[in-house]
């Protein structure tokens, strides 16, 4: 039983990504990630948000991978690998890696400083080794498995689809993904070599499925560029507020976002603590310059005495990137809103969401609240000035033919959308295998 796989999670929901390989007697983790909407309802339900975390605690409300799957695989997990820095599947490494301490935890640059971050926040010093390999590197593990961080895009920069490569086989793990072919920071996914390692031989390609139910190729990001464009540049806001908020991590649309700041001749302020975060992560590591032409806020102080420094100076001469996106009722535009901050939304303010709320019951709870409070302020909201980071069913077709797996399994969304992605890869020649969480496979 030379190689044999654990679908630990991210086949059943859309959140809290994990699969363990395992390859004779040693074991490599893909992602660790967190479940996003159950972590975020138990900080929401905690007395003491400043208390600290652990494994036990957070598995009991199933916010982190289900480790029990692999009892008896613990003692030989050699390497934790996750393909990107966002925490459903970056997230849980905090919390569980310390499950297996021997093991080295290996991504790209990015992803690497993102979870230095998230460690410094939550104040916990894993045992594990974190090791730093550069987009289209490899990492020899052990005789036996070599790990490949093939460049591929997504929403956030520095995303790998990972090739383990074994003397058994070869597993390819897609997830996330999307084939933007002109993205706006970085280059377009390796496609060349990804072909290459498809010719040699891949036995199973695990593929994000999230949207197997669109008929499109998903836009790139130079889309969401063009939709800023049109509406920060072609919006009257002379005498007005505009506030613009977006995922943090999604370093691209910051940057276009700035561009459009700058041509409307703003002052440009960042205020949160997650975009001070994921922001400091890529200057680290020279992915971008923002502080150059951007003044970042995280501290209430700080955010307080800039609010009131803009109610002053008059809100048309800055533009506000904020955290909030989904409504969060912690972050900034949610405070503003509610009046916990020293800054008033007045009539004719434009607040641009470039972002989509993503479908779970908290998300959609929080924006619905956050909207209709808008609105009774008389604020122009623009929604959904976005494009996605995943793949639709033409980005899965491409993939297919590229690497031309002898078996896919569909992963981050629920098995509906699993299947879907199975129906649709039949006719074009390619097999596919639905999974559950916690669901064991033998390759070969």
């Amino acid at each position: 039983m030379p190689i044999e796989i654990c679908t630990i999670g991210g086949f059943s929901k859309t959140e809290g990504n994990s699969v363990a390989i395992k390859v004779d007697d040693e074991v490599v983790l893909l992602d660790m990630g967190l479940s996003m909407e159950n972590y975020i309802k138990h900080q929401e339900d905690r007395e003491d948000v400043r208390a600290e975390k652990t494994y036990k605690e957070l598995i009991k409300v199933e916010a982190v991978p289900n480790y029990s799957h692999i009892k008896d695989w613990m003692d030989k997990v050699v390497v934790i690998a996750p393909s990107h820095g966002h925490l459903d599947h970056v997230g849980a490494i905090p919390f569980a890696a310390s499950l297996f301490p021997k093991a080295t935890v290996v991504s790209t640059p990015y992803t690497i400083e993102i979870l230095r971050a998230i460690l410094k926040d939550e104040r916990i010093n894993l045992p594990n080794e974190i090791v730093s390999i550069k987009l289209n590197g490899t990492y020899k593990v052990s005789d036996k498995i070599t790990l490949e961080f093939v460049e591929m895009t997504h929403s956030i920069p520095h995303t790998a689809t990972i090739v383990v490569h074994t003397p058994y086989g070869k597993i390819a793990y897609a997830n996330d993904f999307k084939l933007d072919h002109t993205p706006v920071i970085g280059k377009p996914p390796n496609m060349d070599r990804l072909k290459a390692i498809g010719k040699e031989g891949v036995d199973v390609m695990f593929m994000d499925c999230l949207y197997a139910d669109t008929h499109i190729h998903t836009p790139s990001e130079k889309v969401a560029k063009q939709l800023l464009q049109d509406v920060m540049l072609g919006t009257e806001s002379q005498g007005k507020a505009m506030i613009v908020t977006t995922f943090s991590s999604q370093i691209s649309r910051l940057k276009s976002i700035i561009e459009m700041g700058k041509k409307l001749n703003r002052k440009i302020v960042f205020l949160g603590r997650s975009l001070n975060k994921y922001v400091t992560a890529a200057e680290k590591i020279n992915l971008v310059k923002f502080t150059q032409d951007v003044k970042m806020y995280s501290r209430r102080h700080e955010v307080e005495k800039i609010l009131r420094k803009i109610q002053k100076e008059g809100p048309d001469k800055y533009l506000i990137v904020c955290t909030g996106h989904q409504g969060e009722p912690r972050a900034i535009l949610s405070r503003i809103v509610k009046g916990e901050l020293d800054y008033k939304l007045k009539d004719g303010d434009i607040v641009i969401f470039s972002c989509r709320v993503i479908p779970v019951e908290t998300n959609i709870r929080h924006r619905a609240k956050l909207d209709s409070d808008l609105k009774k302020k008389g604020v122009r909201i623009f929604k959904d000035v976005h494009v996605s980071g995943h793949g639709a069913l033409e980005d899965h077709r491409d993939l297919l033919e590229c690497v031309r797996p002898k078996l896919f399994m569909p992963i981050h969304a629920e098995p509906a959308k699993a299947r879907m992605l199975i129906d649709f890869a039949k006719p074009l020649g390619f097999k596919g295998k639905g999974m559950i969480d916690g669901g064991r496979f033998v390759v070969k």
